[in-house]
């Protein structure tokens, strides 16, 4: 494939109750995300078209909205009334169009027509009021193309040094008390090796530096704060190091000390920082990864899907009702997210180190 043909890309309008179309639509008006990538719509034409007249209306916001009428816009048909959807309230209808836009893109996209899906914000809630009952999107892709092993990868690059946080989630959307028992050898090793193999495959790092969290405080503290370590954690790293010689996997690091050298990183101006960081980090539950990502990126990380036969990405945030229709959403996730899918299918064209 040429390398100067630019990506073709997927995006959905998520929930269309949200503010998932006013972040696309000014994504999509950045000069940048247009020479990176060639971009179709996915979603409702009629609410794409509403959302821009009534945007227009807010001062200095039409200038930063691209033109509906200049958009390559894959129209859906939605199985409830688009006139129940209401902006800033969520509902069974706007669950059932979100879902309907994800459905046609993954279709769509395994079909050949995109090499990857930027997916808008959804609510959960409203899906299920709908009758989909998924955790979430991820979920969901991950049924449609048919695959087992898949992770939930956030990647941020700072503004400040240039460094790039790479958070790789052991588990998900799971209630807290359910963590200890999900987690398991077996499944660390799947999300162990989904990690080394994206970080070769999208980002070019063959020998890569992998901090891995401890579960309790202070890592357990040799079985006084909890035994998980002690009992397997360790056990189960100290084989890994044995089997992957090519890798430095640090580890486990403490919960409450893992993200400072990150955090330097990010935030820091001296070269060491950067250098004292490691590649990509494997958080071992959704608020112990998120929460120093959202900190340190919240108007810039991407969520990455891997282990899917495409590229998939989306902004860190939520369908934030409570703004929808304001013309106040920041699109600098939504941008970066185009962005960063953009990058990937370019790097997957690069021979993969061996």
């Amino acid at each position: 494939m040429n390398n100067n043909i630019r990506p073709r890309l997927a995006v959905t309008l998520g929930d269309p109750a949200g503010i998932g179309p006013e972040v696309v639509l000014k994504a999509l008006a950045d000069p940048e995300v247009i020479q990176a990538c060639e971009v179709t719509v996915v979603g409702s034409r009629s609410l794409l078209l509403e959302t821009h007249t009534q945007l227009s209306r807010h001062p200095q916001v039409g200038e930063t909205l691209a033109d509906p009428q200049q958009l390559d816009i894959l129209d859906v048909p939605v199985n409830r009334e688009l006139g129940e959807i209401k902006t800033g309230t969520g509902n069974a209808a706007s669950g059932a169009a979100s879902f309907a836009y994800m459905k046609v893109a993954i279709e769509q996209t395994l079909a050949g027509e995109f090499q990857g899906i930027v997916t808008g914000p959804i609510s959960k809630t409203e899906w299920k009021a709908a009758g989909y009952d998924y955790p979430g999107q991820t979920e969901l892709l991950a049924e449609a193309a048919g695959v087992k092993r898949f992770g939930m990868l956030f990647v941020a690059r700072s503004p400040h040094t240039g460094w790039t946080l790479r958070t790789l989630l052991a588990t998900t959307h799971i209630p807290l008390s359910q963590v200890s028992t999900a987690l398991t050898p077996e499944l660390l090793t799947l999300k162990l090796d989904l990690l080394v193999e994206c970080l070769r495959q999208d980002f070019g790092l063959e020998k890569a530096r992998i901090a891995i969290a401890g579960l309790n405080p202070h890592s357990g503290e040799n079985g006084q704060l909890g035994c998980e370590e002690k009992d397997w954690l360790i056990p189960w790293l100290e084989a890994e190091r044995k089997r992957r010689p090519d890798l430095i996997l640090e580890g486990p690091v403490s919960p409450d000390t893992l993200w400072v050298k990150p955090g330097q990183a990010w935030f820091g101006n001296a070269k060491s920082n950067i250098q004292n960081a490691a590649d990509a980090y494997l958080a071992l539950y959704h608020d112990q990864g998120l929460i120093p990502v959202k900190l340190m990126a919240f108007d810039r990380a991407v969520n990455t899907t891997i282990g899917l036969p495409f590229i998939r990405t989306s902004p860190d945030h939520g369908t934030a009702f409570d703004i929808a229709g304001k013309g106040i959403a920041d699109a600098s996730s939504m941008k970066a997210a185009l962005l960063f899918a953009a990058e990937v299918v370019q790097q997957r064209k690069k021979p993969v180190p061996v």
